[in-house]
């Protein structure tokens, strides 16, 4: 089940959530032994998006208890759109949410795949399959097919991807119905993942920068919101809630970063402001993406020396300070076992991508020599990298219930996921089709999964750092390839650094 947000829900929540102080979470540096065996997270989070996969699958497939699935994707539209990733446990390709993991997981890659030894050509691999999948779904001019399934009917069945029998309908934006969100979305994935290529297999990474090029026109040409159109089909699963304002800023950054064009460049410093870039948003996510367009764009100054875009480094601070427990300028909230808390469903997501954001500004601001001003308070970006840190340990177990949200790490670990493939025997050990509703027995039953989703990490537990580990508690047990995307940036920063690597 996809996430639903609720705005009374997160002012409820973030009401009640409880304040951390700032000495509790930011006290701990790279000093003395490292918590966790970051590196072997690092590998498990990469191997998780195998899991994850759709389609024909290769001959290097390394999740074995998977088939391949989905083998008629796009056939009722007379377009492939074979492959690509299940973003969490159904089994609909939601095009938003597959794209901003794509643009994350490159993102991890370009800042931190010169770390990752003999992981990167899995976390290449994670991408190509994306980056494939967005290729196909943009192959035809103003037009993108932004999602494969229909979801309600999806959800009204429990059954493996490789039984499917759910319509496998194919919905599209275009020049009559728009969607500059998910199409500046998918251009920013597919800018990303030029980067990732540019060096490897530089006609790939070509390829991709020119349809980049072609699909952020088309968004920017034709303005408007996917969920209007599609509102009966993408809703309430992962509707555009901050519009697409935000995701046309991200997708012109990345543009920009990958083609160091001067029209994107003009773009950034003409639209910007209308596009939101000094709203004070704190939340990243699939949904809004103003606080990584802001990193990402500050980069521009802090390392380019591009003076133009100064200003980028104050609406990143903005947003960095808000995260810095201990300051004026604190506006999280934290669990009172240390762990950033956003939103009840789905939470850990929030968390990664801040922990990726924190250390990718401390990179940036280390390599300038600067600092940021909270509050007048001087932050290093060693004391970002302490606040990340502590997030991670978090999540890897350091935590009240000595609980790992990542599956098949640490002793102890979710084992009831909400995960259809997971969750059902494998077509090895049931050759046998399970219906839609016979697959019920397996959603409500106590037992662990019979297959094990190595890497998944879960929504995670509550704001009284509690999780019941509950299949059917979709809020803190459902797995999603936006949670581990940036989490593989960050293992890669903390194995290095930790020399794991």
């Amino acid at each position: 089940m996809a996430r639903l947000r609720c705005v009374f829900v997160v002012f409820v929540l973030l009401s009640s959530a409880l304040r951390l102080p700032g000495d509790a979470i930011a006290s701990r540096g790279h000093h003395g032994p490292a918590a966790h065996d970051y590196r072997d997270a690092l590998v498990k989070s990469i191997l998780f998006f195998e899991g994850q996969r759709s389609g024909k699958l290769p001959p290097s497939q390394r999740v074995s208890w998977r088939r391949d699935s989905g083998l008629s994707d796009g056939h009722s539209a007379k377009v492939d759109l074979v492959g690509g990733y299940h973003d969490a446990g159904d089994n609909v390709k939601f095009g938003f949410p597959m794209a901003f993991s794509m643009t994350m997981l490159a993102w991890s890659v370009v800042e931190f795949g010169g770390l990752m030894k003999s992981e990167l050509q899995h976390a290449r691999d994670a991408v190509r399959w994306g980056a494939d999948y967005l290729l196909k779904a943009t192959a035809h001019p103003d037009t993108i097919y932004v999602q494969v399934g229909d979801a309600t009917k999806d959800h009204a069945c429990w059954e493996r991807p490789e039984d499917m029998d759910t319509p496998r309908t194919v919905y599209k934006v275009d020049r009559g119905t728009p969607g500059s969100d998910v199409a500046a979305e998918t251009a920013a994935a597919l800018a990303a993942a030029s980067l990732v290529f540019r060096k490897s297999d530089p006609a790939y990474a070509s390829r991709l920068v020119a349809r980049a090029k072609r699909v952020f026109e088309f968004a920017d040409k034709h303005r408007g919101s996917y969920s209007t159109g599609l509102a009966a089909d993408v809703c309430p699963y992962y509707c555009s809630y901050s519009g697409y304002q935000d995701e046309l800023l991200w997708g012109a950054a990345w543009l920009h970063r990958a083609t160091k064009s001067p029209s994107y460049l003009s773009y950034i410093q003409t639209n910007g402001q209308v596009l939101g870039a000094d709203e004070s948003d704190n939340t990243f996510g699939w949904d809004n993406k103003h606080a990584g367009a802001r990193v990402l764009i500050s980069k521009s100054f802090l390392v380019q020396r591009l003076g133009a875009l100064h200003e980028y480094k104050g609406h990143a601070d903005g947003f960095i300070c808000s995260m810095v427990p201990g300051t004026a300028t604190d506006q999280t909230q934290y669990t009172r076992g240390g762990l950033l808390f956003r939103l009840s469903d789905s939470n850990m997501q929030y968390v990664t991508s801040s922990s990726f954001l924190l250390l990718t500004y401390a990179k940036y601001l280390a390599f300038a020599k600067q600092t940021v001003r909270c509050g007048g308070v001087a932050v290093t970006p060693q004391r970002l990298r302490a606040i990340a840190r502590r997030q991670v340990d978090y999540l890897l177990g350091s935590n009240p219930m000595g609980m790992s949200y990542m599956v098949g790490y640490g002793a102890k670990y979710p084992r009831r996921i909400h995960h259809r493939a997971s969750s059902l025997p494998s077509v090895a050990a049931h050759p046998a089709r399970i219906g839609c509703s016979q697959g019920f027995t397996a959603l409500y039953a106590g037992g662990a999964n019979p297959n094990l989703l190595v890497g998944a990490v879960v929504g995670g537990p509550d704001m009284q750092d509690r999780f019941p580990d509950e299949r059917n508690d979709h809020e803190h047990s459902e797995p999603a390839t936006y949670i581990n995307a940036p989490l593989v940036g960050a293992l890669a920063y903390l194995a290095h650094s930790y020399g794991q690597l």
